[in-house]
């Protein structure tokens, strides 16, 4: 995990790969399909890559030493360290941002993708969001990976 939101070299490397398999998908697909159609895709491109993922990860919150079930629910975390929320909008909105890093911080990792397939080039579709927490520094009520 990174300190003060500085983002290792495996990160960068699973994000490039992570933004090619989403490249591949568009050139062939296009825009225009369910969210689902492309996530599907995703997973099978990834598997191709020999790359480890989650997908549709519950993401409970931690509230004074219970977990709560609030509906958070995480599109893909690839290789346990990038966040992976699909979109299939008309334009991206600063809620989607805001939920990709509401993600991070709950699941204390520091790089996610907001990827949203309905754009003619997907170049123009994709925002990487960087966490800048601070490990040590991270309220209780955010849960890691040993409390999800």
């Amino acid at each position: 995990m990174n300190r003060r939101g500085a983002e290792t070299p495996r990160e960068n490397q699973v994000t490039e790969k992570i933004i090619g398999c989403a490249i591949e998908i568009h050139k062939i697909l296009g825009p225009g399909l369910l969210e689902s159609a492309y996530e599907e895709c995703l997973c099978f491109e990834l598997s191709q890559c020999n790359f480890s993922f989650r997908r549709q990860l519950p993401l409970p919150l931690k509230y004074k030493d219970i977990k709560l079930d609030c509906g958070y629910v995480m599109d893909l975390v690839v290789e346990d360290l990038v966040v992976v929320e699909l979109k299939t909008v008309e334009k991206p909105l600063p809620i989607h941002e805001a939920q990709l890093l509401t993600y991070l911080k709950l699941y204390q990792r520091s790089v996610g993708l907001l990827i949203n397939f309905n754009v003619p080039v997907l170049k123009t579709g994709i925002k990487r969001i960087v966490n800048q927490f601070n490990e040590t520094s991270a309220p209780p009520r955010l849960c890691g990976e040993n409390d999800v």
